[in-house]
């Protein structure tokens, strides 16, 4: 069901009423219980003063006056002797005036208006909450006609009525507008008086009020407090992501700036040491050697140049980006490390498939890496890769003979591996490296992978 506000087409001058400071409340199981139980209470109450009360104004009863003994104009005179005085009626029950009158007959026309207005007044209030301003105006129309002697059929439905609009209609301009209408229509234009309220529920209606006013306020401020403190909550939460999320990429930077420089600065370094010592003696392999440095000094600028790219936001950068490494260049590195003068054997194992980008770099980094120690801790030694292709994983393994560790071996710091399983890590991978029984020294690291 559309909103009346919204439904309705109107002129320009009135689009301010149509405005809405948010949506119509969604009532729970719980609210529509209590409302149907609270236009029932209602109901059940102006139905009997409609049914019992007096409709007409005849507030008396119709009761005749007491007949007394003496009358002003009879002759003067003693009077006859009084006759013995039949024994008194029982006396009728009290009944507080303006609650309950006690009339012996009753208009039919009056009370089934009465019933009518009762029924029209109370049964909106069972949807005060999904439809508060169009519950206001229905019981605005029931108490315009309400009669002047009546007023009670229509005022608590009215105080409800006015309340449920105040507290949950979005459109508040028009509820604003139509509360002066409501008191018009509830006594002022109609000419009726507000119905008394007897002595003895004067105490409660005073209690009552306060008391919920007092734990509304009560719950308003515990609210407060639980989400201040869930505020507080999310941003020490808040805080605590973004420094574990800064420690992850400083992580992953320090890792992919030490997988480049490492392995490319090696490989410059023995080629540079290489060209040194045959320099006077082979102009031609120094000159074959300074190439290799050059070489390698490229591709450690592009690699740098990639990893650089990863701390700018700048979108011109991207096209002076190289792809990420892979096993597709596996034999690039191979080559470069075996122009130092290292041997080095290629094996390839299992039908190669598409892996993801992540895993393809992380097995180029375990072999750019096992090459790298190797040449630094075991020179003159010979070496084994071995990438296997199998059904549910990745398995790269670099295996070297063993031999004397170059001067730059005492500049290790064990970073490398350690960068290696935090890496294989985010993809579910192992990382093994030790001394096999045959000598050397050997790197295994296993990825899985979906099944094919």
């Amino acid at each position: 069901m559309k909103n009346l506000l919204t439904a309705v087409r109107w002129p320009r001058w009135a689009l301010p009423l149509t405005r809405t400071s948010g949506p119509l409340p969604r009532p729970s199981v719980l609210n529509w219980a209590f409302d149907v139980t609270l236009a029932a209470v209602v109901l059940v109450t102006v139905m009997v003063y409609a049914l019992e009360g007096d409709i007409d104004g005849r507030q008396d009863g119709g009761r005749p006056e007491p007949e007394t003994g003496f009358d002003p104009d009879g002759p003067a005179g003693p009077l006859p002797p009084e006759p013995p005085e039949p024994p008194e009626p029982p006396e009728p029950a009290d009944v507080e005036p303006g609650w309950v009158y006690d009339l012996p007959a009753h208009d039919t026309r009056s009370t089934i208006a009465a019933v009518l207005i009762a029924l029209i007044a109370t049964l909106p209030l069972a949807v005060r909450r999904r439809f508060p301003l169009a519950v206001m105006w229905v019981v605005i129309a029931a108490a315009a006609v309400t009669p002047e002697s009546a007023p009670r059929l229509t005022f608590y439905a009215c105080v409800i009525a006015a309340y449920s609009a105040a507290a949950y209609s979005p459109h508040r301009l028009a509820t604003l507008l139509s509360l002066p209408v409501m008191y018009l229509a509830a006594g002022s234009l109609t000419g009726s008086s507000l119905p008394t309220v007897p002595n003895e529920y004067v105490p409660l209606l005073v209690i009552v009020p306060i008391t919920i006013a007092a734990n509304g306020l009560r719950m308003w401020k515990q609210r407060t407090e639980d989400g201040n403190a869930r505020v507080v909550t999310l941003e020490r939460e808040r805080t605590e992501a973004v420094r574990r999320a800064t420690e992850h990429e400083r992580s992953r930077i320090a890792r992919e700036l030490h997988d480049v420089v490492t392995h490319n600065v090696s490989m410059m370094v023995i080629q540079a040491g290489a060209a040194r010592k045959v320099m006077d003696n082979s102009p031609d392999q120094a000159r074959e050697a300074l190439l290799a440095v050059e070489a390698g000094g490229r591709a450690a600028m592009t690699e740098l140049r990639h990893v650089m790219g990863l701390l700018t936001t700048d979108a011109d950068t991207d096209g002076e980006l190289s792809p990420q490494p892979g096993l597709a260049r596996l034999d690039e590195l191979i080559a470069g490390v075996r122009d130092t003068g290292v041997t080095v054997e290629s094996i390839n194992d299992g039908e190669p498939r598409e892996l993801p980008s992540g895993v393809d770099l992380a097995a180029y980094r375990v072999v750019q890496e096992a090459l790298t120690n190797a040449v630094k801790h075991a020179v003159g030694a010979s070496i084994t890769v071995v990438v296997s292709h199998r059904t549910t994983e990745l398995l790269v393994e670099v295996t070297d003979t063993g031999g004397t560790p170059a001067p730059s071996a005492a500049d290790g710091n064990g970073r490398g591996l350690i960068g290696l399983r935090e890496r294989l890590a985010v993809y579910g991978g192992t990382l093994e490296a030790g001394a096999p029984p045959s000598g050397g020294y050997r790197v295994t690291a296993r990825i899985p992978l979906e099944p094919v």
